[in-house]
């Protein structure tokens, strides 16, 4: 069956970086499209990222662009989101999830995935 798996999250100092690995299994994965989303506690799921499945084309949220970089590995099939200039807004759980196929306009609405990994916390002191 499918499966995605999150790492590196853990607790990262305001201003710092980390990078989110998402390790996928049982699809053929440069047949998928990837995105990130987080959520916070209190709030809804929301967008970060997405890549095209050969990588050429990334999405941004506006709250993450120019911090936030998506990149993927098909040879590794794992997608990274490297974070950067982290800021205590950023405290969330990350999931990363997977759409088949490529993407259309709405790579930023959950609704459109199918896999969902079982996500990573990230927590950013002040």
């Amino acid at each position: 069956q499918v499966q995605l798996v999150e790492s590196g999250g853990g607790l990262v100092q305001a201003g710092g970086s980390l990078r989110l690995s998402c390790a996928a299994s049982g699809l053929t994965f440069i047949a998928y499209s990837m995105g990130w989303f987080r959520q916070a506690p209190g709030k809804e799921r929301e967008f970060v990222s997405a890549i095209s499945g050969n990588g050429e084309s990334t999405y941004y949220s506006d709250s993450v662009k120019g911090r936030f970089t998506i990149s993927r590995e098909n040879a590794k099939n794992t997608v990274y989101l490297q974070v950067n200039s982290v800021k205590t807004e950023d405290t969330a759980v990350y999931y990363c999830a997977a759409k088949a196929g490529r993407f259309v306009r709405n790579w930023y609405d959950s609704r459109i995935y199918k896999y969902w990994g079982q996500g990573a916390q990230v927590t950013v002191s002040s």
